[in-house]
């Protein structure tokens, strides 16, 4: 049984995964987050390299009455990413699909407006854009918001995490420009178990850690 964490909360596993993107430190360089989780790991992957931060909203698509089983993901964009082997395994069918990814987008829809208080979101267009996220268990909701940025004319997509299990870092390197994933622990467990503190980000920390990473940045201007 294993006694002694990785990590002490998010804002630690952020401020390790960020000396080890530190490459991408300069002007071309976007970070966004997954939220919830995701956001307290990138505010302070996003202050070490200087760059902006934003969220990028990705839902997953729970299966109906097993909702913590991933069956894929949406993001904003109208991309939708399915686990095939899922789908197919539990006999889904079209209209399963459809209900919880509509159910999905209008909670897609409402956070994008929430988080942003109506703001514009980051233009990524040929610029370096890191994603993050507080870890990694299967990678569909990561696989959408690589598909999605594409979309937008990203040049290169970045996938960042504190930890994750190695064959969900592999998978994504057939669609991402660059995987970092700084832990990668055997046997994994769950994401949630390499962290002493893995209580929920509520909505309000959210917006405080968008609404703090602004002023720094305007702060720092000369």
């Amino acid at each position: 049984m294993r006694s002694v964490a990785i990590f002490r909360d998010r804002f630690h596993a952020g401020r390790y995964l960020a000396g080890q993107l530190r490459g991408y430190a300069g002007g071309n360089t976007v970070v966004l987050a997954l939220p919830r989780g995701g956001v307290p790991v990138a505010y302070e992957v996003a202050r070490s390299l200087g760059a902006p931060l934003d969220v990028f909203v990705v839902r997953k698509l729970g299966v109906p009455g097993h909702e913590e089983l991933a069956m894929g993901a949406i993001a904003p964009g109208g991309v939708r990413v399915l686990n095939d082997e899922v789908v197919r395994t539990l006999g889904l069918g079209p209209s399963d699909i459809e209900a919880v990814t509509r159910r999905e987008e209008r909670e897609l829809e409402r956070r994008e407006r929430q988080y942003r208080d109506g703001g514009a979101p980051v233009d990524v267009r040929a610029k370096t854009v890191i994603v993050v996220d507080d870890g990694l268990a299967t990678g569909s909701s990561m696989r959408a918001a690589v598909a999605a940025l594409d979309r937008r004319k990203a040049e290169k997509v970045v996938v960042a995490v504190p930890v994750a299990p190695a064959e969900a870092c592999e998978s994504l390197r057939e669609v991402a420009g660059d995987v970092v994933c700084a832990a990668t622990p055997e046997p994994f467990w769950a994401v949630g178990a390499w962290y002493e503190d893995f209580r929920q980000t509520e909505d309000d920390e959210v917006r405080a850690l968008l609404a703090q990473a602004r002023s720094e940045r305007e702060e720092a201007r000369p």
